[in-house]
């Protein structure tokens, strides 16, 4: 079972409006990854939440998704990583790491990542395009304890870092994994437009 973790729990400081609900077309990030993970090879999703993980839960539409709230979310990423493999089931062969500021990614990258996955048997699947390393990456339950120990300021690429022997990159030949909207300049760049969430109200 692959079982896609969607880390949402940040405080969205540099971009000052929650990521998990800024608008992308209709939806909102977290709802269009969650979509495209659903339409994917992925066996199951999970969401953590962490800052005003309640606000989003009220505002978005996730039925049939696995919701985590890390409550430790201020101490970083890794926090959240660590929460959500603490939630996966045992039967877990394999995690898709995906980050909410990664919205473009794409059905056809993620299924990419897992069919490499299922090919070469290999524990670190990261996805490649024009020669750069994106997201999502995957990991097999046989790194889980390296990424349950990680260092703190480097998370999961210190488990990449040191495991380049276990690493197959596959390109997946789609520049949406390499996208990051991390401050109003990235959305305002990709949107034409200031950053904007939607409605509390929602759905």
């Amino acid at each position: 079972m692959i079982n896609a973790l969607v880390l949402a729990a940040g405080e969205s400081r540099r971009m000052g409006q929650p990521k998990p609900l800024l608008r992308f077309g209709a939806t909102t990030f977290l709802e269009q990854i969650v979509s495209v993970l659903r339409h994917s090879d992925v066996d199951r999703i999970t969401v953590v939440l962490g800052a005003r993980a309640e606000a989003i839960r009220a505002a978005v539409d996730l039925p049939d998704v696995d919701i985590v709230v890390n409550e430790a979310y201020a101490r970083g990423q890794l926090s959240s990583l660590i929460a959500g493999l603490q939630s996966v089931p045992p039967q877990t062969e394999a995690i898709l790491l995906c980050l909410v500021d990664n919205p473009f990614i794409t059905t056809s990258a993620v299924n990419c990542v897992i069919r490499a996955f299922r090919e070469t048997g290999k524990p670190i699947i990261v996805p490649v395009a024009s020669n750069r390393r994106g997201h999502p990456a995957l990991f097999a339950r046989a790194v889980f304890p390296e990424l349950l120990n990680a260092p703190a300021d480097q998370g999961a690429r210190a488990v990449v870092t040191a495991h380049a022997d276990r690493v197959q990159e596959v390109d997946v030949r789609d520049s949406s994994v390499l996208v990051r909207i991390d401050t109003p300049e990235d959305y305002r760049s990709h949107f034409g437009a200031d950053p904007d969430i939607l409605s509390m109200d929602h759905p």
